[in-house]
């Protein structure tokens, strides 16, 4: 297995030089409609769900289709400069030189290969003599939709597996990914005056964050993560990301943000001579710890208030009484607020295959035979028999928080957040990503942690439009075996209901308060008032955190 750079040096240009070679291409890919739906539109959904499993033959099936003429109404789709840019940068093909040159007419081959995206095919691996070139670099659009809106961004890489046709280096710059959409996905959309991305990769966290920070730090341990993100900032116009190299928090030394996002390097890897070590995915930590130190290190750099959230795996262990992954991660944050929920749990076996194949080695060949082994050796030594992954959210409420900090917390006392949830399997809809639900739910836990019962049983609440109430019967019987609450959106959760949980969820439409609804169904079920009040208003108060009630303006 190769342990170089996955791809040369990008070529040593100045920043003034650089940002306007890219100022070019920004103004060509517009020009070329260089979209995600283009995209999608030249080879179709199958071919699309093919390239996503890493296979390309139907993608340059459906295009040598339209370059015959079929497929389109015109007969020349695949020489249109969707199809070329897509040839070049996501399939890896070599291209003619002549039509990139009419494709990106501004920037032109001369300065694509002056800013390190493209070089002559013979160059980079395939025989040539000048006249086609090949990428250096991957560049591919990249679409999304959050709390603000919709939004489209081109985002540069290094070449992934498919377009090299042999393993990633170690020092591979990672793109768009599933763990990276699913972070941008999970960010509060809530204004924020500073945020750190910790760990930035190609940018795309920093990206995000700017849509709603006034100030964005992102920071990496590599070089050349950094010299990619800067020029992914500068092709889609995103200005004042400050770019720290360095380790952790060593970048930043001193200093507090309002928000910290983190898709930390947190793969578990054996560390031993002979396995590799990517920058993109591994820490230099053994097991766990390096999640530990991002979590463990965020208050120090969290201003009162302040929110962090990161992506992160966390180890079973076996009898040395710190057996359970998501009580580990609860004493790492220690006296931060912290919701945990975990998405996934994998047997080391599962866990060792699926980060084997990502580096690019494949099932059957002795050289994974003996990385399994590695893997293997490695969770056995400290007892570790599965390994949880999923999403942390920290918050410093030491103090009252500021404007910035996301859901306006004051003094909780006992209504301090602390939730550790195995929510394993699918979601619930959530197309504009799930940032605008957590800074909800936290929003809502606040204000009712904020009440002591007797107010609570004066505030009037609302079911949310995504609840729906499911009855179960046994044929036959008139009254249900099973009642459960399902939310539509959020984390689709199910919640099973008895009969006075169910009736006052039922009347929570704003009008009535909680206690006169609860006096209500006392009477109603010829129960104790206060039993009745004693059982119902904890779990309203987790319904309330779940964003399944909330409170009635």
């Amino acid at each position: 297995m190769s342990t170089e750079p996955a791809q040369g040096p990008i070529a040593a240009v100045d920043l003034v030089r650089t940002a306007e070679l890219l100022g070019r291409l920004r103004a060509d890919l517009g020009a070329a409609e260089f979209t995600v739906s283009a995209l999608d539109g030249l080879w179709g959904p199958d071919a699309a769900a093919a390239l996503h499993r890493g296979e390309r033959v139907p993608a340059r099936r459906a295009l040598a289709a339209r370059r015959a003429g079929r497929g389109t109404s015109g007969g020349h789709g695949a020489s249109a400069g969707p199809a070329v840019l897509a040839e070049l940068f996501v399939l890896g093909d070599a291209v003619p030189r002549s039509d990139l040159d009419r494709v990106l007419p501004a920037l032109g081959v001369a300065g694509a290969v002056e800013l390190g995206l493209v070089g002559d095919a013979g160059e980079v691996g395939a025989g040539g003599d000048g006249a086609s070139v090949r990428a250096r670099l991957d560049l591919r659009p990249y679409a999304f939709t959050d709390a603000l809106g919709g939004g489209e961004w081109w985002v540069l890489s290094d070449l992934g597996e498919l377009a090299l046709g042999h393993a990633l280096g170690e020092h591979h710059v990672l793109g768009v990914g599933g763990a990276s959409m699913t972070l941008s996905g999970l960010m509060l959309p809530t204004p924020a005056a500073s945020v750190l991305d910790l760990g930035t990769g190609c940018g795309i966290q920093a990206m995000h964050a700017s849509r709603f920070a006034e100030r964005v730090v992102a920071t990496d341990i590599s070089e050349r993560a950094l010299e990619i993100a800067g020029m992914n900032f500068t092709l889609n116009g995103i200005e004042g990301v400050e770019l720290r190299l360095g380790s952790l928090f060593d970048p930043v030394a001193g200093e507090r943000f309002d928000r910290i996002v983190s898709n930390p390097p947190f793969v578990i890897t054996p560390r031993v001579e002979g396995v590799p070590e990517y920058d993109y995915r591994d820490g230099g930590m053994v097991g766990d710890a390096l999640v530990e130190a991002v979590i463990s290190g965020a208050r120090d750099h969290l201003e009162p208030g302040g929110v962090a959230q990161l992506l992160g795996n966390w180890e079973y262990r076996d009898g040395d009484g710190d057996g359970d992954g998501l009580d580990r991660v609860g004493r790492w944050a220690g006296d931060l607020e912290h919701w945990v929920i975990e998405r996934e749990v994998q047997h080391v076996t599962e866990y060792a295959e699926t980060w084997i194949r990502d580096g690019g080695t494949r099932p059957g060949t002795a050289e994974f035979d003996r990385l399994y082994d590695a893997w293997l050796d490695d969770f056995a030594a400290r007892g570790v028999d599965r390994v949880g992954f999923g999403y942390v959210l920290l918050r410093r409420a030491d103090a009252a928080a500021s404007g910035n900090a996301a859901g306006g917390a004051a003094a909780r006392g006992s209504g301090r957040l602390a939730r550790l949830e195995r929510l394993h399997g699918a979601l619930g809809s959530n197309g504009a990503g799930l940032g605008a639900h957590l800074a909800e739910c936290l929003a809502e836990h606040d204000r009712q942690a904020a009440l002591d019962d007797a107010a609570l049983s004066a505030a009037r609440l609302v079911t949310a439009g995504d609840v729906t109430e499911e009855r179960h019967y046994w044929p036959g019987d008139e009254d249900p075996t099973a009642m459960l609450l399902r939310q539509g959106g959020g984390f689709g959760r199910a919640i099973s209901l008895d009969t006075s949980l169910a009736a006052l969820v039922g009347a929570s439409d704003g009008e009535l308060a909680v206690g006169a609804i609860v006096a209500a169904l006392a009477q109603l079920l010829e129960v104790d008032e206060s039993a009745l009040a004693a059982e119902l208003l904890p779990a309203v108060r987790t319904l309330v955190d779940d964003g399944m009630l909330s409170f009635a303006e």
